[in-house]
């Protein structure tokens, strides 16, 4: 700490103190009510903080997450439901974490542009050939073929799949990467996929 962070430490913790002792000569009748008012403040900071300090361990166990199992029948995939009543989950595009909704309408897997660039392909090199109908409309469609798929500790080489050019907000898990699964079982708010 340098001199003159000292110096304005010092200038502000006597300003504090000249403060906090002036609200308190002039609150001396209600001394008890300030003190019980302080302490709810101190606690709401604290807490404030802590929720801070802690807030990605604290969205790990209030958010579900998707699990990879290696049990007798295979490799067990388990998706709780999330939000919207749909299933979501991480995979691994050419390296890149991409989160997807489990979408049993779409036919292949559907990146939207940005995900389509965070995983490594050039939007300028493709070739806008196929349509697809949509709940907006029919949008245009490029078809890519992405190196590597991943999902815990499986991975797939060479997956098809397709860009969409229009306004897509989530990428789309298709039956194409689905039915690389031997089952698909969904049950208690559980999605199963097991290969």
């Amino acid at each position: 700490m340098t001199a003159d962070n000292t110096a304005s430490l010092i200038y502000l913790s006597l300003f504090g103190i000249v403060i906090a002792g002036g609200y308190l000569v002039a609150n001396r009748q209600r001394l008890s009510q300030v003190a019980q008012q302080a302490a709810i403040w101190f606690f709401i900071f604290v807490g404030g903080v802590l929720v801070f300090g802690y807030w990605e361990d604290i969205k790990q166990a209030a958010l579900p997450q998707q699990t990879v199992l290696t049990e007798v029948d295979g490799t067990v995939v388990e998706v709780p439901r999330g939000r919207g009543g749909h299933y979501f989950m991480t995979l691994e595009v050419n390296g890149t974490p991409i989160q997807f909704v489990v979408d049993t309408g779409a036919s292949e897997i559907v990146l939207s542009q940005a995900d389509a660039v965070r995983a490594g392909l050039d939007l300028q090199t493709l070739r806008y050939m196929g349509e697809a109908a949509t709940a907006n409309g029919i949008v245009r469609t490029a078809p890519v073929w992405l190196d590597e798929v991943s999902l815990g500790g499986l991975t797939d080489e060479g997956v098809r799949a397709i860009v969409n050019e229009g306004a897509l907000n989530q990428s789309l898990l298709g039956m194409s990467y689905l039915n690389t699964f031997g089952r698909i079982e969904i049950e208690d708010g559980t999605l199963r996929l097991i290969r």
